[in-house]
């Protein structure tokens, strides 16, 4: 059971880091990115930030595998 809960961290951690930074790369080329004089616009802001809330979940699933292997 222990090993099922391991690899399903590791299986998030993997997703997060694989899917998020492509994500960004998407977003941030989007041209509601940006406004006319080429400030971030809340359709940046907000993805930002939902991305980065997801790669700490990301790092904190690959820690908590980690100490599990432990």
């Amino acid at each position: 059971m222990l090993a099922v809960l391991i690899a399903l961290l590791f299986a998030n951690a993997l997703f997060n880091f694989l899917v998020w930074p492509t994500f960004y790369r998407r977003v941030a080329n989007d041209p509601r990115a940006r406004d006319a004089d080429g400030n971030p616009t809340r359709f940046l802001t907000v993805h930002r930030a939902l991305i980065g809330v997801a790669l700490v979940l990301g790092a904190a699933s690959a820690i908590a595998a980690i100490v599990a292997l432990l």
